[in-house]
């Protein structure tokens, strides 16, 4: 990778960053100070706060060494040094699907990069780069569960989500299927639950639950019956186009480089997870 390489973008939208802080659209920076942009902070300062899960293996996991490994881990590392950010110059801080759009507005982030799917509700609040890659919902069993086969047998089944997360509406409210909820504070705490009986089923991303079925082998099973995809976006402060343009051009390298291919195979290629290696169509940055 070419540290820096995409840092130039910030130059050639200066003018239209300006003009969208002055306009109040730019959020906080995680502390940047003067920076009109988190990219714009990214090259003078040579810093970033980014936003990850820690405990979603193969996506974002604090280990108990504390590094940080993880899908989203490696992705966020490859964009921060196209940015002209080297890896001791990222700081990880621990987000959840509760508190995504709260850090970034309240500038305790720069970036988030956490299975954050993009969302008009969401894009409300905050601005996305990306997607980076387009995930979709599956359902986890415990292994040997061969009750539950598809969507439409979690009928009356309870089923657990991570609060704050929207799979559990996209399996009661668009597919209306009929399952008992169970929330839970984070989808670790759902695999205990659903680990000692006390839900039949896990619904999130199919990313997500491959990373925990590598982690803890013969203890669970994917269904395999995907659903809803979920477009991973880099979230940031509501209106930083400029910071859009970067992310967007460092993820396109990332790609055409191979190296999302890379990255993909060694996060979850034990769970022998059948992973997709076309760069996904970027949302716009306005």
């Amino acid at each position: 990778m070419r540290v820096g390489r995409i840092a130039t973008v910030a130059s050639a939208v200066a003018a239209m960053t300006m003009a969208l802080s002055s306009c109040g659209l730019i959020g906080g920076n995680g502390g940047g100070g003067e920076a009109e942009s988190v990219v714009q902070k990214a090259e003078e300062q040579g810093t970033l706060t980014i936003g990850i899960k820690f405990d979603q293996p193969g996506l974002g996991l604090r280990e108990p060494d504390g590094s940080y490994t993880g899908f989203d881990v490696d992705v966020a590392r490859f964009i921060a040094q196209e940015l002209g950010v080297p890896e001791d110059g990222i700081e990880f801080v621990e987000t959840t699907s509760q508190n995504r759009e709260t850090f970034i507005e309240q500038g305790q982030v720069d970036l988030v990069l956490a299975s954050y799917s993009i969302t008009e509700e969401r894009q409300e609040r905050v601005s996305f780069g990306g997607p980076y890659y387009v995930a979709q919902q599956d359902i986890l069993v415990r292994d040997g569960d061969d009750e539950i086969q598809s969507v439409e047998d979690l009928e009356g089944r309870t089923l657990c989500s991570a609060s704050g997360s929207r799979s559990a509406f996209n399996v009661t409210e668009t597919l209306a299927i009929d399952a008992q909820l169970r929330e839970a504070g984070s989808y670790s705490e759902c695999l205990e639950l659903l680990s000692g009986g006390g839900v039949d089923a896990v619904t999130t991303d199919d990313t997500i639950l491959a990373g925990y079925a590598a982690q803890q082998p013969g203890e669970f099973q994917l269904v395999g019956d995907k659903f809803s995809e979920e477009r991973y976006g880099v979230g940031m402060p509501k209106g930083d186009t400029a910071t859009c343009e970067a992310v967007n051009a460092a993820i396109a390298a990332m790609y055409e480089e191979g190296e999302a291919e890379t990255l993909l195979d060694s996060n979850f290629g034990p769970a022998n997870y059948e992973y997709t290696t076309e760069l996904p169509e970027a949302e716009p940055c306005a």
